[in-house]
């Protein structure tokens, strides 16, 4: 018989592992307690892994695991795996992303109850320091307060049932979402991030993106009431840690509660110098009903990726060579990339994703449309969407993926459009391959461009007058903004549509300030 070996390079819960050990096609081995320099000496000989997030799946650990096929993420977050590499070398990544939910609901309830009533002061006032102080621990109660969920999905929908439970007021934001769901739950829902910024407390459940790191800072708590409570069980960092410090430092947030940071371990992070805080080392996951969960269920899909039979909540499933013609896969990745853009441009719940392919690229319309879907909800999702999952959370959150194949396609070979509508607006981006593996953009609204989809993008609609290029210019220099590449689409309308490549980020004082011109019609900055 041939055997298998699965390699468990992290702790998990007991459970897991005696699924592993009795089956007999398995060879099973525990290197949990091996150190981490030494972990790379041994991984040689995994087919598949199992890890969670103190082994990093760096280049130096898949360079080692040479005959790896498979790595299991026995938890939600990929940051710690380099995806890439791993999808370079045919390794599918798979995580287990809803065992640890309830146990990360209820973490996030026990911090707002103990920034509340500040309870591990108190208990520790009364055990430590045997002080029997009532009137110096006056707390708040949540009845009747506000609160406000950044992010509605699996986990900040549970929180806010909860908070309703504790008759809280409570106010969602997701652009991401149909507002059904919020709405159907009896909670509040907002497309306004000012609304949340006014409540009294203030929970964040987002997957950690580009977008979302660091999207309390500075400016956005220079708007909350005073006295605000700020919780963050998510991800690290999607609250800027020196913002969030001085905010705590001067009163402005009266109490926070932290189970992640930036950087961990976090044992020497200036935020637990303060006394206003209650943290956790990272926790969100740590119950015995989820460890037992997250175990067993990366337990069955190692031992089902080892057996190839299926790979779920595959995170990057390679396409099979051998499916695929050559001239298909810069399509594939052009489409998801046109994806990516539309919805950053066109934020919002999206309503439907269609995917018109023409020419020989229409034989596979369906694979397209899988990128195209994926790309969509990379914006909102992170690493959590996958091609194994795309139809299935397209479905759940109500989005019609329309397709349609065609064998002319005009002026092109082959030309694929994705029309993208949510509840805000529509947005149409068309794209081609030049010379077998050059990507262009080609058409966006209606607008005829030659755009190479990379990069930081401004796109900058505006009536089409004397003067405009050199504004924009002239706005972007002030700003040390150094343009790469400027490309102009103008229609019969009277209207033009710029496509501005820049060298920095660009951040929202720029983009109000270009939307301020008399000429402009709108301002998005996308980045690919």
């Amino acid at each position: 018989m041939q055997k298998h070996t699965i390699m468990v390079c992290d702790h998990i819960h007991e459970s897991g592992l005696k699924m592993l050990e009795s089956q007999p096609d398995i060879n099973y081995v525990n290197v949990a307690d091996l150190p981490k320099d030494k972990l790379l000496e041994v991984i040689k000989d995994a087919d598949v892994a199992i890890t969670r997030s103190s082994t990093e799946v760096n280049e130096a650990f898949l360079e080692a695991a040479k005959k790896l096929k498979a790595l299991v993420r026995a938890g939600v977050g990929v940051d710690n795996v380099d995806m890439e590499g791993c999808s370079k070398r045919g390794i599918i990544v798979m995580n287990v992303p809803t065992a640890n939910t309830i146990a990360a609901v209820e973490l996030t309830m026990a911090h707002m109850l103990a920034c509340m009533r500040a309870f591990p002061y108190a208990h520790n006032d009364l055990k430590l320091n045997r002080i029997w102080k009532r009137e110096k621990w006056l707390g708040y109660e949540l009845k009747d307060k506000k609160l406000g969920i950044i992010g509605f999905g699996n986990i900040g929908s549970r929180v806010g049932k909860r908070a309703k439970a504790f008759e809280m007021d409570v106010v969602a934001y997701d652009p991401y979402i149909n507002p059904n769901k919020a709405t159907d739950l009896g909670v509040e829902y907002t497309d306004n991030f000012d609304d949340i910024l006014s409540c009294d407390i203030i929970t964040i459940h987002t997957p950690k993106t580009d977008e979302t790191i660091g999207m309390i800072g500075k400016d956005e708590i220079a708007k909350m009431k005073d006295g605000v409570v700020l919780i963050n069980c998510a991800r690290g960092g999607l609250y800027d840690e020196a913002a969030l410090y001085d905010g705590l430092k001067s009163g402005k947030i009266r109490f926070a509660g932290i189970d992640v940071f930036v950087k961990e371990p976090a044992t020497d992070n200036p935020l637990l110098d303060l006394d206003n805080i209650t943290v956790t080392p990272h926790l969100g996951a740590n119950t015995h009903e989820s460890q037992y969960k997250i175990a067993t269920q990366a337990a069955q899909q190692a031992l089902d990726a080892a057996r190839g039979i299926s790979y779920p909540n595959a995170l990057n499933l390679p396409i099979r060579e051998n499916e695929i013609p050559e001239f298909v896969k810069p399509y594939l990745e052009l489409t998801q990339k046109i994806g990516f853009l539309a919805a950053q441009a066109n934020r919002g719940a999206i309503r439907s994703i269609r995917l018109d392919a023409q020419g020989e690229i229409g034989d596979y319309v369906d694979s397209l449309a899988t990128f195209a879907t994926v790309g969509a909800l990379k914006e909102s999702l992170g690493e959590t969407i996958n091609y194994v999952n795309a139809d299935f959370v397209a479905k759940e959150r109500g989005i019609e993926i329309q397709k349609s194949g065609s064998p002319t396609a005009g002026a092109y070979k082959n030309l694929i459009r994705i029309r993208l509508t949510t509840d805000k607006e529509v947005i149409e981006i068309a794209g081609t391959i030049f010379n077998d593996d050059v990507q262009r953009i080609v058409e966006i609204n209606g607008f005829p461009l030659d755009v190479e989809p990379k990069g930081k993008m401004i796109l900058f609609k505006n009536t089409d007058v004397p003067g405009v290029i050199g504004d924009v210019g002239r706005i972007l220099a002030e700003h040390n903004v150094n343009i790469a590449d400027f490309r102009l689409g103008r229609d019969k309308s009277g209207l033009a549509l710029a496509v501005i490549i820049v060298d920095n980020d660009v951040d929202k004082d720029v983009l109000r300030e270009l939307d301020s011109l008399e000429a402009s019609v709108y301002v998005k900055y996308v980045r690919l």
